[in-house]
């Protein structure tokens, strides 16, 4: 699994001291700071574990700070988060088997390390899979959804999540056979319709893209408005809009993502990293990096390697996510494949079929193929290049897109929410 961790200034050495224990446990660890002993806000670290838990982008979260109840009533304020305070084994387990906590909180002044570390190996190995506890578990998160009433009853067309009976409305028995028919003839979903998606859930599975060249400092201050209003997960631009964006979004929850060695991606992989430094300092959360197509194409395997993990570690370096566009019009499906397991190799987070300024966009085909290359590793697929409408959006992520570019979002959403 990918477990987040964070801490504030009093956890930050036990933090530095769980790390290789989680390691050890067999775990990728995503280190979202606190980097020293200087003093700085819980609720900010908190809130980074939990927002890289909610958007899937980790399985779980850890995070440490003098008691651990600020940090959990913190992580607890993010969509889709269910964090608890646990300060022995047994509400470790408790919190996992019976809540389906995915956010583990812990305080210096309440454990000693080696408590800590029992506490977590238990919160990490215990699982929700008893149906009873799952069924309260779904009662928790529609309560979030609003979607429970005070006399305990469900208020969406949702299959019931109370008692041992089942109820589906129509269109869930619709979706359902469908489903079942195209696993029986092997067909996907992306030959027909895609199935609806919520459009505040499709919002935040949408970076809202400008890369013109032309594109003006207006043009960008109205992308970050349009984010915000929306609620979209980040706003994509050129490395040189990065501190404009950042000073737009703050206090928000859109993140700042910028493209680097856009668009052609055949510079220096030292360029690149620099690239990268500066615009992570600038405030990006988020890199999309193009890889050198030429070498690739030559079979220069080593060189390609090297060019993205030079992006990748300074994005590991600045606690910021790293995705790798392939630019596959130009591919071949052997190259667009190596180019998958290369990424994985230099641990990047995501894959990303195209700039939008070569000669082909996203297709569903090569989505497929990037979901299942880069599946061993747990790499998102992003899609970018030519997605316009609700029905692109959808074709894409039945396809297996766990994010998607496009400069089209707003379109996108309203169709989602016009269905």
């Amino acid at each position: 699994m990918k477990i987040a961790v964070g801490a504030d200034h009093g956890g930050f050495d036990m933090k530095q001291r769980l790390v290789p224990l989680i390691q050890s446990l067999g775990h990728m660890v995503v280190d979202c700071g606190t980097d020293s002993k200087a003093a700085v806000d819980y609720p900010v670290f908190a809130h980074a574990v939990a927002s890289k838990v909610a958007s899937g982008e980790c399985d779980l979260g850890v995070v440490v700070d003098g008691a651990g109840i600020g940090s959990a009533m913190a992580a607890n304020k993010v969509k889709g988060i269910r964090a608890a305070a646990c300060y022995n084994e047994a509400l470790a387990r408790n919190s996992r088997e019976h809540n389906g906590a995915n956010v583990l909180t812990l305080g210096v002044g309440q454990n000693s390390l080696a408590d800590a570390q029992a506490i977590i190996t238990t919160f990490i190995n215990t699982k929700c899979t008893e149906p009873r506890h799952q069924r309260r578990v779904q009662l928790i998160m529609d309560i979030e959804k609003g979607r429970l009433t005070q006399s305990g009853q469900t208020t969406s067309n949702q299959p019931s999540t109370r008692g041992t009976d089942v109820d589906l409305s129509p269109q869930d028995i619709e979706r359902i056979a469908n489903r079942v028919k195209e696993l029986m003839t092997g067909s996907t979903a992306t030959s027909g319709t895609a199935q609806h998606m919520d459009a505040d859930q499709l919002a935040q599975m949408i970076d809202h893209t400008i890369l013109r060249p032309d594109a003006t400092r207006a043009d960008v201050e109205k992308l970050c408005r349009e984010a915000i209003e929306h609620n979209f997960f980040s706003v994509c631009v050129n490395s040189t809009w990065v501190p404009i964006v950042r000073d737009m979004l703050r206090g928000s929850s859109v993140k700042v993502c910028a493209v680097v060695g856009f668009p052609l991606g055949a510079m220096p992989p030292s360029i690149k990293a620099m690239e990268t430094r500066k615009a992570i300092r600038e405030g990006a959360n988020e890199i999309d990096m193009v890889i050198n197509v030429g070498a690739l194409k030559s079979g220069d395997t080593k060189l390609v390697l090297e060019d993205i993990r030079a992006v990748v570690e300074a994005c590991k370096d600045g606690r910021a996510l790293s995705k790798v566009i392939l630019e596959n019009s130009l591919l071949t499906d052997d190259e667009k494949v190596l180019a998958c397991e290369l990424s994985m190799q230099a641990r990047a987070d995501y894959v990303k079929t195209s700039t939008g300024f070569s000669t082909g966009g996203a297709t569903a085909e090569d989505i497929a193929l990037m979901a299942r290359t880069v599946a061993p590793k747990k790499l998102g697929v992003k899609a970018s290049g030519g997605v316009r409408t609700y029905a692109d959006a959808m074709k894409m992520i039945a396809a297996g897109a766990t994010r998607v570019g496009a400069s089209s979002s707003i379109k996108i959403v309203e169709e989602a929410r016009s269905k």
